[in-house]
């Protein structure tokens, strides 16, 4: 398989769970009473919103660079940049990435 493509693949797995994990410890921090166990686990999980913003980053660049290769258009890429900041979203937009890249460029896709 192309870096490329191994490389979105990895990105958009790795910022969604962050980003699911960045949910759930806001969900925790703020929705819960001040003070009790998840309320502090909530707190302590604010590290992955950093970690998450700094992956995203290079998640659109090669997000950029992937469709600029596939030739795909400014509505495509936005697509996949609001995938990165909406919960879930990204798992459902990757698969669709990954069948239309092997639909319409196979040769992104193999090595």
């Amino acid at each position: 398989m192309n870096r490329l493509f191994v490389t979105y693949r990895v990105l958009a797995l790795v910022v969604g769970v962050l980003l699911l994990v960045g949910t759930l410890s806001a969900v925790l921090k703020y929705g819960l009473s001040e003070g009790s166990s998840l309320q502090t686990l909530g707190e302590r999980l604010d590290l992955v919103w950093l970690v998450h913003g700094w992956i995203y980053i290079v998640y659109v660049v090669v997000a950029f660079v992937l469709t600029q290769k596939a030739r795909w258009s400014l509505p495509q890429f936005g697509l996949m940049m609001i995938a990165g900041l909406i919960p879930g979203l990204i798992f459902w937009v990757e698969a669709r990435v990954a069948a239309r890249l092997r639909e319409q460029h196979p040769e992104l896709v193999r090595a």
